[in-house]
Parts: structure tokens; C-alpha cells; sequence
């Protein structure tokens, strides 16, 4: 019998403090664990890319507030966002197991990462692109996301709209060829993305984790990673 799947969980860092600390919510590795994996968090070491990249079968990019390059954002916009050693370790890891058609799941800055590897660009202040939109970095707080219809995500739910939490200041603002929306909520700005061309390759921009071990339709997510795991020829 094979193991149950491997998971690498990029570890978020206090960037709100010096940024001596990593740190992420328990949520990830219950997510990952309930739904049949076995979770692993990966620090930003570069000596370790390798390793990720050849013996775990999935990845699961995280939440975190770093900068992205400053070509990967609209027209001139500069993140506010800290610079962080993450980027360059979480980027080769991301685009190696994207190339070799490994699953990937990216939440919140993971979704982001995932969008600027596969050519989208991101606005630096959804407050300021979209002068309409909802608080969405605004913890504690939810709001509907629709789901696009014959999605992988709508697959994974099992429904056309979802209720998720926001705490988010940057966002997709431009798609490429290569990713599709899977869900936005009703200002219109996109929640979630997935690419067609890869056996399971989705981003989300809320917090899935926070919703790990209550009864929510989203925890099916984790469920379809560690299954896209089980299922790869890879393993």
C-alpha cells in the first residue's frame, strides 16, 4: 500500500514584526491531514527546493504579506507590501512542480504567486482599483464569492456560491491566456483561479484554512489536492 501523500506547506514569517519568526495557522495542516495527506511545513531555505520538489507530491502555497517583482503589478503600482526571502524560494518551488505537473493549491498570497508565475498581474490596492469594492482586508468579516459554473472548483463545493472570510489588500488585476476564474465575489474582484492546462492547479484568495475541521463546502478543496496527489503519475 502507498503512503498517503505528501504535502509541503510553504511556512508564512511575522513580516507585521521584524520577520525573525515563521508562523502559520494550524488550519493548514488540519486541512491538509483531514482530507488524507500528511502536511510538512517548509522553511525558506534554498538548499531544501530540491528536495520539495522530488520527494513530496503536492504543495500548498500559504497566506503571507510580501512583495511580488515590480513588473508583475498593473502600469506603475508599487506593493506596500515588505520584501521577503520567501518569494525566490516559494517561486522555484511553485514553478517546478508546476512544470512538472504536480498539484498545487496557493491561498491568498499562494493564489497571488501562482497568478504572477503563470503571466497574470496583480493591483497593490484592491481599495484603490476597484473604488467600489467590499473591505476585503477585513478579518473576521465574510462575504459571498459566486462560482463559475463547470469549474474545478465547482466540482470540489458542490455548489454556485460560497460564504469565505477576507484579508487581503492586493489582488489579480489582469488574467493571462492560461488561467481561468473560478469564483469572485460581487464587486467583481476575482476570489479564485484555476489553470486548465494542469491536473490541478487552483488559487484561492480567501482563507480556507480558518474554515478546517467545521462543517464548510470549501474543505473540499483540500480533499481535491491530496486526491489530484493520490492520482498522479508521479507517486
Amino acid at each position: 500500500m502507498k503512503r498517503p501523500p505528501w504535502i509541503a506547506v510553504i511556512l508564512d514569517e511575522n513580516t507585521s514584526g521584524d520577520g525573525s519568526r515563521y508562523e502559520i495557522s494550524k488550519g493548514c495542516f488540519m486541512g491538509v491531514r483531514d482530507a488524507g495527506g500528511i502536511p510538512f511545513g517548509v522553511p525558506y531555505l534554498p538548499e531544501i527546493i530540491n528536495i520539495v520538489v522530488e520527494e513530496f507530491d503536492g504543495l500548498l502555497c500559504t497566506g503571507g504579506r510580501y512583495a511580488y517583482p515590480a513588473e508583475w503589478y498593473v502600469g506603475r503600482q508599487v506593493s506596500n507590501a515588505p520584501f521577503s526571502e520567501r518569494f525566490a524560494i516559494e517561486q522555484a518551488i511553485i514553478q517546478s512542480f508546476i512544470g512538472r505537473d504536480k498539484p498545487v493549491l496557493g491561498i491568498c498570497a499562494g493564489m497571488q504567486l501562482l497568478a504572477g508565475v503563470k503571466g497574470c498581474r496583480l493591483w497593490s490596492s484592491v481599495r484603490e482599483a476597484v473604488p467600489n469594492a467590499i473591505e476585503h482586508d477585513k478579518r473576521g468579516s465574510l462575504h459571498r464569492v459566486s462560482i463559475a459554473p463547470e469549474t474545478r472548483l465547482a466540482g470540489l463545493v458542490g455548489q454556485s456560491d460560497l460564504l469565505v472570510n477576507t484579508s487581503h489588500f492586493e489582488a489579480i488585476g489582469e488574467l493571462s491566456p492560461s488561467v481561468v476564474v473560478s469564483a469572485r465575489s460581487d464587486d467583481g474582484v476575482i476570489e479564485a483561479i484555476e489553470v486548465p492546462s494542469h491536473s490541478f492547479a487552483l488559487g484561492l484568495q480567501w482563507h480556507q484554512e480558518l474554515f478546517a475541521g467545521n462543517d464548510h463546502p470549501g474543505n473540499g478543496i483540500f480533499r481535491g489536492l491530496v486526491d489530484a496527489c493520490r492520482a498522479s503519475p508521479e507517486r
